[in-house]
């Protein structure tokens, strides 16, 4: 009766302890990474959202030589501050 050796393969490996903190490090610093490039994402969406409709305002009647703008101060300082709370 011969035995294959195959047959009890397990599908794992042994490796020493510093092969272990290795690979356990590059994992922690690729979810960091992933989490990071998320949250960058989110914020460009974020701005991206914000600005397109100030530039489909803009371009909504090109053939008018001057915009009317009523309270363009407080509009732009408020636009400001939601551009500058989603780069925060």
């Amino acid at each position: 009766m011969s035995i294959d050796i195959d047959q009890f393969d397990f599908g794992f490996t042994a490796v020493d302890e510093d092969e272990l903190e290795v690979v356990q490090k590059q994992t922690q610093k690729l979810e960091s990474t992933a989490g990071k490039a998320e949250e960058v994402e989110e914020k460009l969406n974020s701005l991206y959202n914000a600005i397109l409709p100030l530039l489909s305002n803009l371009k909504a009647n090109p053939e008018k030589d001057y915009i009317y703008w009523p309270k363009r101060t407080e509009k732009v300082e408020a636009f400001e501050d939601l551009i500058a709370g989603i780069i925060k």
